[in-house]
């Protein structure tokens, strides 16, 4: 199977995810949280103080706006064309930049750096970090930061998974995770160009739930 039919079924994964997303998320103001529980953990200071951000996987593209809002050159890539449409109209007024492709195609060919770059459950989680993370350790300008969040990996269940999206009938529709322990991702962003690398766990507001992964790295 190739490259571009694999791209073709993400994005039409990613588009039926942006076309179930509830109006009243987009309707609802700019947040900016690394968890999947609001009102926990950490928040923007995990990026510094950027003069310039990129988010790759935006999603609702939230964030984004929140950055944009504080004077921040915030720009957001996303795959689903149905998902960009819908979040630069929404968030137009905050100045927010947001661009509709796939990420390694995009830090591949553009020729802007960014203070700061970050995925909040995004497409670092859904990228084959061997191929993203020197492309982002590029974009970075020095002393730039990468930070990312996604769930933290199964016991056990490690590295690229498959997975299927929609349900198990009808057309196929599937994507791949990349999920490592800490120290793996710390090994992995050495390897790509990063310096000082933090990576950890923070546990869920409630006992027995899932927790987060937050991972923060920098480039010289």
């Amino acid at each position: 199977m190739s490259a571009r039919h694999d791209m073709d079924v993400e994005r039409e994964l990613w588009n039926t995810y942006a076309e179930s997303t509830k109006r009243d998320v987009l309707d609802g103001e700019p947040v900016f949280r690394w968890t999947q529980y609001a009102g926990h953990g950490p928040g923007v200071e995990l990026l510094g103080e950027p003069r310039s951000a990129l988010e790759v996987g935006c999603g609702t593209g939230r964030a984004v706006a929140l950055l944009a809002q504080r004077g921040v050159r915030a720009v957001g890539v996303d795959l689903s064309p149905a998902m960009v449409d819908r979040v630069a109209g929404r968030w137009r007024h905050t100045g927010a930049r947001f661009v509709c492709g796939g990420v390694l195609d995009h830090l591949r060919d553009c020729a802007e750096t960014y203070d700061a770059i970050y995925s909040i459950f995004g497409a670092v989680w859904f990228t084959d970090p061997v191929r993203l993370l020197p492309l982002i350790a590029k974009r970075l300008n020095p002393g730039g930061v990468l930070v990312f969040s996604h769930p933290p990996a199964i016991p056990g269940a490690y590295g690229p998974q498959g997975m299927y999206k929609g349900g198990f009938a009808g057309k196929a529709m599937f994507t791949y995770r990349y999920s490592y322990t800490p120290r793996k991702w710390l090994g992995l962003l050495g390897r790509s160009g990063f310096g000082q690398a933090e990576a950890e766990v923070l546990d869920a507001p409630e006992a027995g739930h899932i927790g987060t992964l937050v991972v923060r790295a920098t480039v010289g």
